[in-house]
């Protein structure tokens, strides 16, 4: 696929994706870490990028964020380049930019920042030919952390939980979405939306999803995450599914959604 860049002449398309949800407990840091996982095992080279002050996707991947000298709010406050902060995982082809609490000043020090919503666009530059996929993990917020990742993505990778309310406060990160791409981003869209937490016992998780589905239309995942025990624990034991349990619904569902993704860029 190509775009045409501002000069109008044709340029290959580079996968920079945000996993984001302003709702918190949908997924996201569980998507990000095992999508990631999943393409790194396509043989697709894989940046993650950790935006969230919680450290999730970093401690998932057995990153201790207690203990980093150095983490992205060193790039996107200070001059660190990025290619000091890119940290290979257990994961093949997989690496990560991880976080820190530190992150959680920065929403405040962008603030005054010049070019502040461009931040994270201007620092991902020098590696973006470098890697297949450059994932960035979205805090359940729409501050100005989460403006800098819709700013440097061109496709958003959305999880909503098979449960009561899924589409509850959608309407205004779509409304983000569409002012994003209006002053900032013209190339962003919805590349897709993840169905998480599904479990097929239940009427009530068809509903949701076929319900997202008369919302959101092809752009809905064939895929659906499956509410397992081991896609649970996993982050405790700093391992994507694939790893801590290879074998399972999860990592099955996780690769299967990687294909899907694959297939649609």
């Amino acid at each position: 696929m190509v775009f045409e860049d501002s000069a109008g002449t044709a340029a290959a398309r580079q996968r920079v994706f945000a996993v984001v949800n302003q709702k918190g407990g949908v997924g996201k840091s569980t998507t990000s870490v095992n999508l990631g996982a999943a393409l790194g095992e396509l043989g697709q080279k894989v940046l993650l990028v950790d935006l969230d002050p919680q450290g999730n996707l970093t401690s998932g991947f057995g990153l201790n964020r207690n203990q980093r000298e150095l983490c992205i709010y060193d790039a996107l406050i200070g001059d660190t380049p990025i290619e000091q902060l890119i940290e290979p995982v257990e994961s093949e082809h997989v690496f990560v930019v991880p976080a820190t609490i530190q992150l959680a000043g920065a929403e405040i020090e962008l603030v005054s920042a010049m070019s502040r919503e461009n931040r994270l666009k201007q620092i991902l530059v020098p590696v973006l030919d470098d890697f297949d996929f450059i994932i960035i993990d979205c805090p359940p917020s729409l501050g100005l952390l989460t403006v800098n990742a819709l700013t440097a993505a061109e496709g958003l990778i959305i999880p909503i939980q098979c449960e009561y309310y899924a589409l509850e406060g959608l309407s205004k990160l779509l409304d983000s979405v569409r002012l994003v791409k209006r002053h900032l981003n013209e190339r962003l869209e919805v590349f897709g939306v993840v169905m998480t937490m599904f479990d097929k016992r239940t009427r009530l998780s068809q509903l949701v999803v076929d319900e997202v589905r008369d919302f959101f239309d092809k752009k809905v995942f064939e895929t659906l995450i499956p509410r397992t025990v081991r896609l649970s624990e996993a982050p405790s034991f700093g391992q994507p599914i694939t790893l801590y349990d290879s074998t399972g619904k999860g990592a099955d569902a996780y690769r299967c959604l990687a294909k899907e993704v694959v297939a649609r860029v």
